[in-house]
């Protein structure tokens, strides 16, 4: 039976409630370990890899039109999306601003 009770979060035992960044630094260590960096790396590229999709869903194109536009395979491009391989700078450019007509800034902080 479904409780129909409304959920609340004054009822949750807060001394049970970790934050993200101690879940991160449990499973994956602290900042600047060989793990924790390995882990950081890796989502980093998976979300470059997010925002790749998603401009060329946006731009109406398939992984093999992009691809041809800037004179890749359609595989590297989809391992790209996936966050499964690495990529340069340089290539990074290629996809957004020659193949998707997007322009690229980075923030350091």
């Amino acid at each position: 039976m479904i409780s129909k009770t409304p959920f609340k979060m004054e009822n949750l035992d807060k001394k049970n409630v970790t934050t993200f960044e101690e879940h991160l630094e449990k499973r994956y260590g602290a900042p600047g370990t060989d793990l924790r960096t390995s882990f950081e790396a890796k989502a980093s590229a998976f979300a470059i890899g997010e925002l790749i999709k998603e401009e060329r869903k946006l731009s109406n194109m398939t992984q093999e039109q992009l691809a041809l536009k800037i004179g890749t395979k359609k595989s590297f491009i989809s391992r790209i999306e996936n966050g499964k391989s690495d990529i340069q700078l340089s290539t990074l450019y290629r996809i957004l601003e020659i193949g998707l007509g997007k322009k690229i800034s980075f923030t350091i902080e």
